[in-house]
């Protein structure tokens, strides 16, 4: 796998003889505990909206899909289209210093979505919320891809990719509770200002490793910056030559497609799923947030990892298994949706939810270890950054809004029962996504031997 790399890199890195550096294992733990950290605050602070719907709906009188929107295509259209630039800077600058002002800006504006007089106000604040966290993920890619080769590169994505489920758990915990005994402006406070905290802490602790760093990996599992590495005055190329080099890759553009279908469903579900719960079980805030903390949070932190390890693994044998493990997870838990929004009673809803959200989550680390794969060094937070684009135009951007129409469109048959029809009808994406997952598999050796060119 080094020697695949290599290839990649060659044709794009100027030698400079840049000083050799060394990461312990110790330290490299570290550098991806910090920024799983930060994604866990990245995701607490984005789907913490998602527990406080309903107490918003009622407090300013609004349609489901004003809330759709809100959650959706608002916030998705800015965190989105601004990755693309933010990485294109995060392959020039230090990604270091990129994650620290974005971690401090998103923290600020969740904290004043709690002082919004109205839907306007909140809205803007959850747009300046979405620009801040748009820096993120791609820069924090590039970094774990640049501290881990690649033959364990999917276990340790699949570790950052924790910050999702790890960012339920604490957004709904938390999140139901202080709705539930202090109201919904609290709440956005009291998760957004921590992140001020540790944004000084990646600063201070968190160091930038030379562009390629992991490609050279020694057996003893040191990271070693070759003198024939990237160097920090190395230009990445442009944004054009960038798109087109991962586009005409087949496998990209059916990993692409399938990671933003399957986030319609996982973006609306997780947005819509405690307003369904309070509506049709009439459960509070607090319980709703419990309930959905263990299954959300430890369930997808189960599926998640497990997907990253058992991919890992399996590719050993053969490449194909990091997309065909994606797609049998999503094959598998799809199902279970008509147990879950068809069930009569609150537990019986909660105890068919368990199983698809451990499947379906294990496609995090195998799809973004084959995008960087399918990279070239310079071109590795963009790539992660047209990933992320795909998944949040598409599935943040559509996921909410779509499931937020149907309500109001079934309203007139179904009541209060319409969200339950909605959650169904767009949890059949699944199925979708998984096609492309597979058709992905069917060009990814070729693909990675060409990019090794």
């Amino acid at each position: 796998m080094a020697s695949m790399d290599e290839g990649i890199a060659a044709p794009l890195i100027t030698p400079d003889h840049p000083p050799a550096v060394q990461y312990s294992k110790p330290y490299i733990r570290y550098a991806i505990g910090i920024l799983t950290t930060v994604y866990v605050i990245n995701f607490l602070d984005r789907q913490i909206l998602s527990i406080l719907m309903q107490p918003i709906k009622e407090d300013m009188q609004l349609s489901d899909t004003a809330l759709g929107f809100l959650s959706g295509i608002a916030f998705a259209l800015f965190y989105a289209t601004l990755g693309i630039p933010i990485a294109r800077l995060a392959d020039k600058k230090s990604r270091v210093t990129i994650i620290t002002v974005c971690l401090s800006l998103w923290s600020i504006m969740t904290a004043v979505c709690g002082l919004a007089q109205n839907y306007w106000q909140l809205l803007i604040s959850r747009i300046l919320v979405g620009v801040g966290e748009a820096g993120g993920g791609p820069s924090s890619h590039s970094l774990i891809a640049d501290y881990v080769p690649l033959e364990n590169r999917s276990t340790a994505l699949g570790v950052f990719a924790l910050g999702v489920p790890l960012g339920l758990l604490l957004g709904f915990l938390i999140g139901g509770w202080l709705e539930e005994f202090y109201g919904w402006r609290l709440a956005f406070m009291a998760v957004g200002l921590p992140g001020l905290l540790l944004a000084v802490v990646v600063r201070l602790t968190l160091r930038e490793p030379p562009r390629g760093h992991a490609d050279l990996a020694t057996p003893n599992g040191f990271a070693v910056a070759s003198d024939a590495r990237a160097t920090k005055s190395e230009t990445p190329p442009p944004i054009g030559d960038v798109a087109r080099a991962l586009w005409k890759q087949k496998s990209f553009r059916h990993l692409s497609f399938a990671a933003g279908v399957q986030a319609i469903a996982g973006y609306g579900v997780i947005q819509w799923v405690p307003s369904f719960l309070h509506r049709s079980y009439d459960m509070s805030s607090g319980e709703i947030g419990t309930a959905l903390a263990l299954i959300l949070g430890l369930g997808g932190a189960i599926g998640t990892a497990a997907g990253g390890y058992i991919a890992d693994g399996l590719s050993k044998r053969d490449m194909r298994w990091q997309l065909w493990v994606p797609a049998i997870g999503g094959l598998m838990g799809a199902p279970f949706a008509f147990g879950v929004y068809l069930s009569p009673t609150a537990f019986a809803t909660l105890a068919w939810f368990i199983p698809p959200v451990i499947c379906i989550n294990a496609y995090h680390g195998p799809t973004f270890a084959m995008t960087q794969a399918l990279a070239p060094v310079r071109m590795r937070a963009m790539a992660a950054a047209v990933l992320l684009f795909m998944i949040n135009i598409i599935g943040l951007g559509l996921g909410p809004q779509l499931i937020g129409i149907a309500s109001d469109l079934l309203n007139p048959f179904y009541g209060d029962e319409s969200l339950r029809y909605a959650l169904l009808f767009v949890s059949m994406v699944y199925f979708w996504a998984a096609g492309h997952f597979w058709m992905a598999a069917r060009t990814l050796r070729q693909d990675l031997a060409s990019a090794q060119e």
